[in-house]
């Protein structure tokens, strides 16, 4: 039995699409695949959600894009992390990951642990 796919949570799209570049320049719809491949086809992720997403990214200096040829022979936009998107997604991940520890200790709390 597969899971249903995942909606994203406010503010995750960024980080997913920065962790996909790091991987490698890719264009928009291989990055789609991309994430899709990474989460085990547990996130379904619009193209009109991942190309502004893109775009902001851009803008803000976390990835820079170069035109070249897909792999069907098409002009797009490949993808690269620039130095200040590696940077921040480590923080990112950094927040990302103690979140997770901590709601992993609250939603597996049995009981409160404490004596009265």
């Amino acid at each position: 039995m597969s899971t249903p796919p995942q909606s994203l949570l406010p503010g995750t799209l960024e980080v997913l699409i920065l962790k996909a570049v790091s991987l490698g320049s890719e264009h928009g719809y291989g990055l789609l695949l991309r994430l899709q491949v990474m989460s085990r086809d547990a996130l379904v992720i619009e193209q009109g959600a991942l190309y502004p997403a893109l775009f902001r990214l851009e803008q803000q200096g976390m990835i820079e894009a170069e035109w070249g040829l897909s792999e069907k022979n098409r002009r797009a936009k490949f993808y690269v992390l620039t130095a200040a998107g590696r940077k921040r997604l480590a923080s990112d991940l950094k927040g990302w990951r103690s979140l997770v520890a901590t709601m992993d200790l609250v939603l597996g709390a049995r009981s409160l642990g404490l004596s009265r």
